[in-house]
């Protein structure tokens, strides 16, 4: 898909690989669209950014995804784009995992990418065209220590956007995947449980972390190939990433 002029709806827009993915995106020419409970935030990014609309947005509630994609219908009159960035980590031994902490984590990183996808399949369908970004994880390419709860719920995501693409291949709908690999950002600082280490994690791995305008670069070259997965994974873990 040609991203200039295309109608971008970017949720967790407020830093980190959202907000690198807006930037990106603007100076392509697309047009776009921040979702993110941190309004001030957005509104800020979206005066940088010219041609934005800024929609104060907590994806897991319904009624606020409704919202937010009637809005954007309302100004811009299409959806070409979505990228599901929204999502939170969470760090925890398995006997450690609490109900509460894995039901809001999957409500976060599964299911409101869900809710999201329902809500730009109609618009995307009347038009013929358009294309699903879903932002999973490199660590579902491997098992390891404390991340049984993140990294089921984004290898669940994993097979909701591989069905989704076979279910939406014939109305124009490219539903594609992006396993970052680690990213510096507010990622680490914001987790569900496990915050000490997840900071360890971090500080260790300081000498290959990606920049978060290099995984936006990805999601753009997803959105123009249609591809169904990108990876920033290096190759000894996994991925294709040789760097």
């Amino acid at each position: 898909m040609e991203i200039k002029n295309a109608v971008v709806v970017i949720t967790g827009a407020s830093s980190g690989i959202g907000e690198a993915t807006a930037r990106a995106a603007t100076q392509a020419g697309a047009h776009i669209v921040l979702l993110a409970r941190r309004k001030a935030r957005i509104e800020a990014l979206a005066a940088e950014c010219g041609d934005a609309l800024a929609v104060a947005c907590d994806v897991t509630r319904p009624e606020e995804v409704k919202r937010a994609i009637e809005s954007t219908l309302a100004t811009f009159g299409r959806i070409d784009v979505l990228v599901n960035n929204a999502g939170q980590g969470l760090y925890a031994a398995i006997d450690e995992i609490t109900a509460t902490d894995f039901k809001a984590l999957l409500d976060l990183n599964l299911v409101a990418p869900l809710m999201m996808m329902q809500a730009v399949i109609p618009p995307m369908r009347q038009q013929g065209a358009g294309s699903i970004i879903n932002i999973s994880s490199g660590a579902t390419l491997g098992a390891w220590p404390g991340s049984g709860a993140y990294t089921s719920s984004k290898a669940a995501l994993n097979m909701l956007s591989d069905v989704a693409r076979l279910e939406l291949a014939g109305v124009g709908i490219a539903v594609s995947t992006l396993l970052p690999f680690m990213t510096h950002s507010e990622f680490y600082h914001a987790v569900k449980a496990g915050r000490e280490q997840a900071s360890a994690q971090e500080a260790q791995s300081a000498s290959f972390i990606h920049a978060p305008e290099q995984v936006a670069r990805e999601i753009l070259a997803l959105i123009k190939s249609g591809a169904a997965r990108g990876d920033l994974v290096p190759v000894e873990y996994g991925g294709s990433y040789r760097g």
